[in-house]
């Protein structure tokens, strides 16, 4: 037989499973059950609810808030009235059965005061697109007869829970409700009733917007507004979004997501596309994750690119104080301060949605909910018009003191977070050993290498506890020494990630020989590798650091050869001094952009090293005449602290010029101790 705690993951996972009934981390689902109490010894009547911030799809038990029902219903003899519920909130933890558990959200009191086992209250673009049409009460009773029942729009918390439990009593043959701008709640005395229902609800709602809702609720194509070719576009974005990104992160360091779906598309290219953007969203989840409106590009997706740029940061800065003006309108005295007024969203007509947030998975799903909007705003202009809530109410969410908690509740940033970085040779080695510590630190990693299956395995390492492994790192093939394959790679950044902050170069490789056997092609392949190469990737990195207009910084992992003059090493070693000197040079030339540019020197990296791998650990063991794998020992015991240097020793370094804000045209030896390879 099963529990109560194993139906309801299994019915969450079910409806969080399909993005039509609710979106990422929005809406909660509960079921009631009886379970003894180990102090008594008695059966207590309780409540499992989904708790704040969790999603559906992926709800475990430990997401979930345990409450007594007895005491959760008997806080309606306490309530102190609507302008002083929020500290209900409060009140819940009195009621928390046993120890751990999830923090219980603002819509507990809806699932614990309505009387059903099982209760779902979710977000479908469906049930919202109801829920925000001007008609909407009117649409629900012709939509639904009596089954479902319209609720008025009132904020989430203990009110609409009352407000929720009172309609239902006065509506018995009732299984669920719309609930005016927000979405939809069902109930059922089974898990398997209640799911029932709420898909009855979705499906209703579905089904009657395709049967009677008008075929373009956008209104006819704008001339000029039509999505440009795949190609075109993805050019297009490109070249906007590190300009983009760099506007929306004047408050706070932002990374950014494209979507460019049919939907987005097309929206972008009707003629009411304007007008319903800035009517903003209206379900709380949205417009928490997009803020109350988008900034729109006011330019067809012909025009040309420079003057769409500058069109965008004048819309930039009337965005900036249109933000200030709307909180100055609302703020009281006792409202958190102004978070920010950057946007969340961008719409580029032809080119699609650029989305923001402090981490790749908050700029994704702000792209998600969006598109939900989207896809709530042509439901209700199908059938109706589209009418959010009001601008106060949306404040009145926005900065709620239990939004604002819940923000204080949050685990602060790591080191490296809203920064991107790219890795060549990230593959093996070094590289793969600084991606895995930049992104343990908090950056978004883009593993660029020649062998494209080893960098999607160093992604994939990365990326393996994420939501999406995308969120953290993607894999891209590049041969440094292609210009074409650099500015792809590059590009496949800026896509991914929305820019660029923080740049290895470390692709490298080494043949052993002496100046005789050098051929011009050992000498070729080497200065193409490493010297061109490093070149070619700052220099497509720079020009997107100086769009960003954020500042950057470039590594560069040179090595001890680069200053220290050994037998048999010609070519890497001059390859590496060359790369030693592109360090001072860009350093002088780039700081003026705030772009930091520094290196290392690491010697004798034997273990993991894919150029020690490929033959030259055996010739450099050959020259000093040990055994290949005792080489690595051979290295220690030269050094001045005996000790062999590791790739994650040279990630560690990295790392720390990450933090080394103010120090530029450094090179710092990370190599146990080579007194001849010493700087000064």
């Amino acid at each position: 037989m099963t529990t109560p705690v194993e139906e309801l993951l299994r019915r969450s996972h079910a409806l969080g499973a399909d993005p039509r009934n609710t979106n990422f981390a929005g809406g909660n689902t509960s079921a009631k059950g009886t379970a003894v109490d180990p102090v008594t010894g008695t059966p207590v009547e309780l409540m499992w609810v989904k708790g704040s911030g969790g999603d559906l799809g992926t709800l475990r038990e430990a997401g979930l808030a345990v409450l007594r029902l007895d005491r959760l219903r008997a806080l309606s003899g306490v309530y102190p009235g609507v302008d002083r519920e929020d500290e209900m909130v409060a009140a819940f933890d009195f009621c928390a059965f046993g120890p751990g558990g999830a923090a219980p959200s603002i819509d507990t009191a809806m699932h614990g005061l309505i009387q059903a086992a099982h209760v779902d209250h979710l977000h479908p673009d469906a049930g919202i697109a109801i829920a925000t049409a001007a008609d909407g009460e009117e649409l629900t009773t012709r939509i639904f007869g009596d089954r479902v029942v319209w609720v008025p729009w009132r904020r989430p918390g203990f009110q609409l829970g009352l407000d929720i439990a009172a309609i239902q009593a006065a509506h018995p043959q009732a299984i669920g409700c719309i609930l005016g701008g927000h979405g939809i709640t069902a109930w059922g005395e089974t898990s398997q009733q209640c799911q029932a229902n709420s898909l009855e609800i979705i499906r209703t709602a579905e089904a009657y917007l395709a049967e009677h809702g008008r075929p373009d609720p956008f209104g006819p194509v704008l001339a000029g507004y039509e999505p440009l070719g795949e190609q075109e576009r993805l050019a297009r974005a490109a070249a906007l979004l590190p300009v983009v990104r760099g506007l929306a992160s004047t408050d706070a360091a932002q990374v950014g997501h494209y979507t460019a779906t049919f939907e987005v598309l097309d929206f972008l290219s009707r003629a009411e596309h304007a007008r319903l953007a800035a009517l903003g969203t209206s379900c709380p989840d949205h417009f928490l994750r997009t803020k109350v409106a988008p900034l729109v590009l006011d330019l067809p997706a012909t025009a040309p690119l420079e003057q769409a740029i500058e069109r965008l940061r004048e819309l930039h800065a009337a965005y900036r104080a249109d933000y200030a003006a709307y909180y100055a309108r609302h703020a009281t005295a006792s409202s958190p301060a102004m978070r920010g007024a950057d946007p969340a969203i961008v719409l580029v007509p032809g080119v699609g949605m650029f989305s923001f947030g402090k981490d790749k998975q908050t700029a994704r799903v702000a792209g998600e909910f969006y598109l939900n909007a989207i896809n709530v705003m042509r439901g209700a202009e199908a059938v109706s018009a589209y009418a959010p809530i009001e601008e106060a109410e949306k404040f009145r969410i926005e900065y709620w003191e239990l939004e604002e908690a819940k923000l204080r509740r949050m685990p602060a940033p790591r080191p490296l977070a809203a920064r991107v970085a790219l890795v060549t040779g990230g593959g093996s080695g070094i590289g793969a050993a600084t991606a895995r510590r930049l992104a343990a630190e908090g950056a978004c990693v883009v593993v660029a290498d020649r062998d494209v299956a080893a960098a999607e395995a160093v992604a994939g390492q990365i990326g393996a506890g994420a939501h999406r492994v995308a969120d953290v790192a993607v894999a891209v093939e590049v041969d440094v020494t292609d210009e074409a394959q650099v500015i792809a790679a590059v590009r496949a950044a800026v896509l991914a990630f929305g820019g660029v902050d923080l740049v290895v170069n470390n692709a490298g490789l080494s043949l052993s020989r002496s100046l005789l056997e050098t051929s011009v092609a050992d000498w070729d392949l080497q200065h193409d590798v490493m010297a061109r190469g490093s070149f070619l990737v700052a220099r497509e990195s720079a020009r997107v650091m100086i769009e960003q207009g954020m500042g950057g910084e470039l590594v560069y992992i040179a090595s001890k050869n680069a200053v220290f003059a050994g037998p048999n090493n010609v070519a890497y070693g001059a390859a590496k001094a060359d790369q030693a000197h592109q360090v001072r040079l860009l350093a002088a030339e780039l700081g003026r952009y705030g772009i930091r540019v520094n290196g290392i020197n690491p010697d004798g990296v034997v273990r993991g090293s894919g150029i020690f791998a490929s033959g030259w650990g055996a010739n450099r063991a050959a020259v000093y005449g040990v055994a290949e794998e005792e080489l690595g020992e051979y290295y220690a015991q030269r050094t001045l602290l005996k000790r062999e240097v590791l790739p994650e020793h040279i990630a560690g370094a990295v790392f720390q010029l990450t933090q080394l804000t103010q120090t530029t045209g450094l090179h710092i030896p990370v190599d146990a101790g080579v007194a001849a390879a010493f700087l000064r």
